[in-house]
């Protein structure tokens, strides 16, 4: 038999997992909010094409391209080092380059080096999201039982919603609070500064959590993978490949509902944006009930089956959105978007358990960041611009459903290609580590 489940220190994991992962998402959403308010004409005023060409880069492209190397970079430390350790040092760079951001001198005041230090903190941003996500996971998993890894690995995947909500809130609170001229001035810099009290909550917590009992197993045994990443292309590549395919259909369908809704709605169906910005708030405040909840579902039924009702929904439902928010009425937007995100929320609970276990114990920090951050970039990275730009070239939502559609089947063809959960393998560490401790 396993040891039994030390409650309080996964309590704590699961706090940890969930408050790291919505500090990535929180800057995520601050940094994009500051990105169309203000950093144009802070960081990149239009009188230098230089500057301009450095505002795209940064808001659209720095931020998930560096997510990969933080994903090589880190996952291989996590299987190495441990857990623990290198989730100390991702919340470490993500919390310190926002901070930073929000103490960084504008254009007038240092000329161009301001838009490139912009840069170079996005990147940093990018890299420590990259390595977090895959430590995270593990984190609240790796301390509760294997057979609940649906529910316990969910703590990382709330971050999404709780961070946009925070961001926005925030955001809000600033904007009614302040003048124009005062947010534009020093306002929006709170946004980045508060970015401190997340860091320093999750540092606590991360500090006083010992490594994860399968981690400390693996080490207890001598296990650790001197070539992680070798280790997961040579021998893991079907479960890397997997995991890569069932989040694209996810990121994009997230995209959808929390991105491009925004300019289809203002553009073409005429609504105002704060129509537009309520339904978002609600969807994703729905989703944070929806998604731990999709993973226990899945932990009781069948995680895959779970999973792929939700990507066929995904699949159909922008068929039926488009033509229904037309009318430009507020209630049908909020329910269109809320059933969205309700089936990503199905996707997205379940996800993170599926993509570790598509990973051999010793190599899981590895192979799961590297999914995750790979599929970043084919998913969530592109799909708002591809949706906009066949807006624009099309005229019609039809070629967005139709995108939506194929990133859905290729989340299909993923679970047909991963594997079943197998609890034993880590029971088996598990096993070890008790002998131990008895001995």
């Amino acid at each position: 038999m396993p040891p039994e489940i030390d409650r309080r220190s996964l309590v704590k994991a699961f706090t940890a997992s969930l408050t790291g992962t919505s500090l990535e998402w929180y800057d995520f959403a601050v940094y994009s909010a500051a990105a169309a308010l203000v950093f144009p004409q802070l960081f990149f005023p239009d009188s230098d094409p230089l500057t301009g060409a450095l505002l795209a880069f940064s808001t659209y492209a720095v931020g998930y391209v560096s997510r990969p190397l933080g994903g090589f970079v880190f996952g291989r430390l996590g299987d190495v080092i441990g857990r623990k350790q290198v989730l100390v040092l991702t919340l470490l760079l993500i919390g310190v380059a926002t901070f930073l951001i929000g103490l960084l001198p504008t254009y007038g005041t240092i000329g161009v080096a301001a838009p490139i230090i912009l840069v170079l903190l996005r990147f940093a941003q990018g890299v420590g999201v990259g390595g977090e996500w895959g430590g995270a996971v593990l984190l609240s998993s790796e301390f509760g039982d294997p057979r609940k890894r649906g529910f316990w690995s969910s703590a990382a995947q709330v971050g999404p919603p709780a961070g946009n909500l925070l961001s926005n809130g925030v955001l809000a609170l600033l904007s009614a609070v302040l003048t124009d001229e005062a947010f534009l001035g020093w306002g929006w810099r709170l946004a980045f500064l508060l970015s401190a009290v997340l860091v320093a909550f999750g540092l606590w917590i991360r500090l006083r959590l010992e490594d994860t009992p399968v981690f400390r197993a693996i080490q207890e045994r001598g296990e650790q993978p001197a070539a992680p990443i070798g280790d997961v292309f040579r021998t893991q590549g079907r479960g890397l490949l997997a995991g890569v395919l069932c989040r694209i259909g996810p990121d994009v369908t997230y995209a959808l509902f929390t991105v491009f809704v925004i300019t289809y709605a203002t553009t073409a169906a005429g609504m105002s944006r704060g129509q537009v910005l309520t339904a978002i708030l609600v969807g994703s405040a729905c989703q944070l009930g929806l998604i731990p909840l999709a993973g226990a579902v899945s932990d009781r039924v069948n995680r895959r089956a779970v999973y792929a009702i939700a990507a066929a929904g995904a699949a159909v439902w922008p068929f039926v959105f488009f033509p229904a928010i037309g009318s430009g009425s507020t209630p049908v937007l909020i329910i269109g978007v809320v059933v969205g995100l309700a089936l990503h929320s199905f996707m997205y609970g379940p996800q993170a358990a599926f993509i570790t276990e598509q990973f051999n114990p010793r190599l899981r920090y590895t192979g799961s960041s590297l999914a995750y951050t790979i599929a970043g970039v084919f998913g969530g990275a592109i799909a708002p611009l591809a949706f906009t730009a066949l807006l624009g070239a099309w005229g019609t939502w039809v070629p967005v459903a139709i995108y939506v559609l194929v990133a859905s089947l290729l989340t299909l063809g993923g679970l047909a290609l991963g594997r079943a959960p197998d609890p034993a393998e880590d029971e088996e560490y598990l096993v070890t580590l008790r002998g131990t401790a008895a001995a």
